[in-house]
């Protein structure tokens, strides 16, 4: 059990603050969607930065972050989205571990870039799972603290709150600061053509690819909604429901696509005309509604070689396939 005094008091929530590890899997048969971290890339670093296993909950922050006071000393490192980070009024560094000491107040400022950033401390957060999973669905009430986001006055509960740094090569370092900045790359998102990408008109492929597509203010975990040029069908038919992924591309009657993430559905009934390359999911969640994108194609085999390539990134970072950090 975690010490009384191994706590983090929340002196201001933030704009959505909620607790996320890699999802909850093995469930969506029974309608239950996986969530989970919207960039697994930077919620995985900022646990490897403190040696915490990738499955340990971090603390994913949206926009606008909270005010956090630590009760005893703590490990803590930040990833993804730079919210301008600060312990007792001394800027940090993005990427880098970093002491809290007993007594210290964690903010966060202005956004300089990204939409998502993630909070890890070491031992992570004492929490129960729900069905395997620390994370929070918020639209059911279930997962991370009390099935929401955090409220001001809420307290946290570490783990094993070690605030020993992880040992950790320059090289390592070096490699998740390159990752990161691959991430910044403001250049097209990769997808691959979706299960009906032939029902769709030649003019309307020729859009979805060559067009820029603006993410609607109604984004969010569940699904980024784009709005652009009217995607049309070759012909209307009914469909029946399938299975839909996290980056799914459905395009409903008005034609204008939805993209799926972390929340999605577990099935939809819509014509796919993409689906977002996995290695560039987490580029796309850290993209804001108000921003404009634009997508490009890719195969499945340039696809799946890209992401060999960062599952073994992370394999060399924590030290070997198990993901146990060093």
């Amino acid at each position: 059990m975690p010490e009384p005094n191994a706590a983090v008091e929340v002196l201001k929530p933030g704009a959505f603050t909620t607790l996320q590890d890699l999802g909850r899997h093995g469930y969506q048969h029974l309608g239950v969607p996986v969530g989970g971290a919207m960039d697994e890339i930077s919620h995985r670093l900022a646990n490897a930065l403190v040696g915490n296993p990738a499955s340990a909950a971090t603390l994913e922050i949206t926009l606008l972050g909270p005010t956090l006071r630590f009760a005893a000393d703590a490990l803590v490192a930040c990833c993804g989205a730079d919210l301008s980070m600060t312990i007792d009024g001394r800027a940090v560094r993005p990427a880098a571990a970093e002491l809290v000491p007993a007594g210290a107040t964690l903010q966060f400022g202005p956004r300089v870039r990204g939409l998502r950033a993630y909070l890890a401390v070491r031992g992570s957060f004492a929490v129960d799972q729900v069905m395997g999973s620390a994370s929070t669905y918020a639209r059911a009430g279930f997962g991370g603290y009390h099935g929401r986001p955090l409220r001001k006055g809420d307290v946290l509960l570490l783990g094993d709150h070690d605030s020993s740094p992880p040992q950790r090569s320059a090289d390592a370092r070096a490699a998740a600061a390159a990752l990161l900045a691959a991430m910044d790359d403001s250049g097209p998102i990769r997808v691959l053509p979706g299960r009906e990408w032939g029902a769709f008109t030649t003019p309307s492929q020729a859009n979805w690819l060559e067009q820029a597509w603006r993410i609607g203010v109604q984004s969010e975990r569940m699904g980024y909604r784009l709005e652009g040029p009217v995607l049309e069908r070759r012909e209307r038919r009914d469909m029946l429901s399938e299975a839909v992924a996290f980056g799914t591309v459905q395009v409903p009657p008005d034609g204008q696509p939805i993209v799926l993430m972390a929340e999605r559905q577990t099935t939809g009934g819509y014509p796919r005309i993409a689906q977002v390359a996995a290695v560039d999911l987490p580029r796309l969640a850290q993209r804001a509604p108000g921003e404009y994108l634009r997508f490009a194609a890719i195969d499945i085999d340039a696809a799946q070689r890209l992401l060999i390539e960062r599952a073994r990134f992370f394999d060399d970072l924590n030290g070997g396939p198990t993901g146990q950090p060093r």
